[in-house]
């Protein structure tokens, strides 16, 4: 495993569509790996393979509950609303307050290629969104009620 590079907003990667994960493999795995990893030591609670400069449909999450690596995930469902401060580790030091769903379920790939589906609640399904959001090429500061605030 090593650590990666995180890209900062003003990096065009950032902005672009990720592609679909069509193959399985070593790459995959430690770039997975790797994610977790530069997350970790972060200090994150989510991270998408587009901001270490993969356009790939990856993103590895860990709210406290538990670690998921979701690969290739689509938002299958949206329940109620949760209005909140969120933060990114590509824009340090910006947060802002976003609406997101307050329950979401997401189907998506393991590391191995099989279909899972995640149910997410609060913090989590925040997360499942603002990830997603990243594959997408879309920042939360899109997203946002409030004007973003720098915190020192």
């Amino acid at each position: 495993m090593a650590l990666r590079n995180i890209v900062k907003v003003g990096d065009p990667i950032l902005g672009k569509k990720s592609r679909e994960v069509v193959k399985f493999d070593q790459r995959l795995f430690t770039l997975l790996d790797d994610m977790k990893e530069t997350m970790i030591k972060a200090d994150g609670v989510g991270l998408a393979a587009v901001q270490v400069g993969v356009l790939k449909r990856a993103v590895v999450i860990d709210c406290g509950e538990r670690y998921l690596e979701l690969i290739n995930p689509v938002i299958t469902f949206e329940e109620g609303e949760q209005e909140g401060r969120e933060g990114c580790l590509s824009l340090p030091g910006e947060y802002g307050t976003t609406v997101r769903p307050q329950k979401v379920k997401v189907k998506a790939q393991n590391r191995n290629g099989k279909w899972c589906v995640y149910s997410g609640e609060g913090l989590e399904a925040r997360c499942f969104c603002h990830e997603i959001d990243h594959l997408d090429g879309i920042l939360f500061t899109q997203r946002l009620v409030q004007e973003p605030k720098e915190e020192n």
